[in-house]
């Protein structure tokens, strides 16, 4: 199969509310562009009407380079992005989140940051302001902040669901990685980090919706964050160990436990 530009993939779990306008925002964006692109939709155990949807979709666009994978079961997020990036053939392969609270307008900022010398580029979320988001705010920054304090990187947003990457470069990572489900962001992040990847990340509009329903359980997944999280420090302790490179002093963790706008927008 020949390369592409580009390669998104799209994880999928019960999208059926917003499937339809969502893949026509993505392609009208890419189709202004100049990439040759292929857009793998990988539907990670929907029960809903997805998977009816994706098929509709490939005869709906029977010119564009739309390619499919079923999970029979759900696998978790993590799974599902890494089985569609190596599928991928793009020099640039990326994923973003189908729902749309981070616009599909930033996916050239991200492509044109790789091909400019990045190996990776994220979506940096900057909330509009919503007394009905400010949960979810909350708990972002703050997670945030403790990933950054425990262990020790320097990035804004691991977590964000928009993430684009050289593929060459991360194809090793995704043998290295282990969680399968969102602490997967954590991970691929913090090994590219300790790596030396140069990574960018981008300010970008996060508009939360109200009109779907959210697969997140603010109560669950968080404790399972913070359980993965306290555990992965010992993983980034060998890391930096078998590099040469030991854990940062006590005084160089209280200069990271900085601010968030205190971060400079690449780290190397």
């Amino acid at each position: 199969m020949s390369s592409v530009d580009v390669s998104l993939v799209l994880a999928c779990y019960n999208e059926e509310e917003h499937f339809d306008n969502s893949l026509a925002q993505i392609i009208e964006v890419l189709e202004c562009t100049r990439f040759s692109y292929e857009i793998i939709f990988v539907d990670d155990g929907s029960h809903d009407r997805t998977r009816e949807l994706i098929e509709a979709a490939i005869r709906r666009y029977p010119g564009k380079p739309l390619r499919w994978l079923f999970h029979e079961h759900n696998r978790g997020r993590g799974r599902a992005v890494a089985d569609g990036f190596r599928l991928a053939t793009g020099e640039v392969v990326g994923y973003i989140d189908i729902d749309l609270e981070t616009p599909a307008r930033y996916i050239p900022s991200c492509v044109m940051a790789i091909r400019q010398g990045a190996d990776i580029a994220t979506a940096w979320r900057i909330y509009r302001f919503n007394w009905r988001s400010l949960d979810r705010h909350l708990m972002s920054r703050g997670y945030a902040w403790l990933m950054r304090r425990l262990l020790h990187v320097d990035l804004k947003d691991s977590e964000t669901g928009y993430k684009f990457f050289r593929r060459t470069s991360v194809l090793p990572l995704l043998d290295a990685v282990q969680d399968e489900r969102w602490f997967w962001d954590t991970e691929i992040m913090v090994r590219a980090t300790l790596r030396g990847d140069h990574i960018v990340e981008i300010p970008t509009l996060y508009i939360r919706r109200f009109d779907k329903h959210s697969t997140v359980s603010p109560v669950r997944d968080t404790l399972d964050y913070l359980v993965k999280l306290w555990r992965f420090r010992k993983v980034v302790a060998q890391i930096r160990q078998a590099a040469g490179n030991p854990t940062p002093s006590a005084g160089q963790e209280s200069a990271l436990a900085g601010v968030a706008g205190d971060w400079p927008q690449k780290s190397s």
